[in-house]
């Protein structure tokens, strides 16, 4: 058997958190940790070791480019979703950023991430799409 998929999401907005949670745990068995803060995420990064990482691009403080610069610069390895509530050019300039940070991006959702479209990514990233 498996051992569950460690996810890392990270969003400043509780509710979308709360949600997200919701959702992942109605899909299967995930062993999930939430950040609202991008330097919270990064300290719990290395010891939790996430396979996946889904990260809201619009965070106070550090945003969500310079967040995936540094989880590129600490080697992260796993699969990566963004989410944002800007328009579908923001979401694809930073999809191409993170791309050529080194980062491999399943998916690049606006919010709020339908159910559908998280199960469907989700069965990219466990590679049973």
């Amino acid at each position: 058997m498996n051992a569950p998929l460690h996810i890392l999401l990270l969003d400043d907005d509780p509710f979308m958190l709360d949600l997200l949670q919701d959702m992942l745990h109605s899909l299967g068995d995930f062993h999930v940790q939430a950040a609202t803060a991008a330097r919270d995420a990064l300290a719990v990064l290395p010891g939790f070791r996430p396979g996946l990482l889904i990260c809201d691009l619009s965070l106070p403080e550090m945003d969500g480019i310079e967040f995936l610069r540094a989880v590129a610069s600490q080697g992260y390895a796993g699969d990566v979703i963004l989410l944002s509530g800007m328009d579908s050019g923001v979401l694809r300039a930073a999809q191409l950023l993170a791309t050529a940070q080194g980062l491999r991006i399943v998916g690049a959702c606006g919010k709020p991430l339908a159910r559908s479209e998280l199960a469907g990514l989700l069965a990219r990233v466990q590679g049973t799409a």
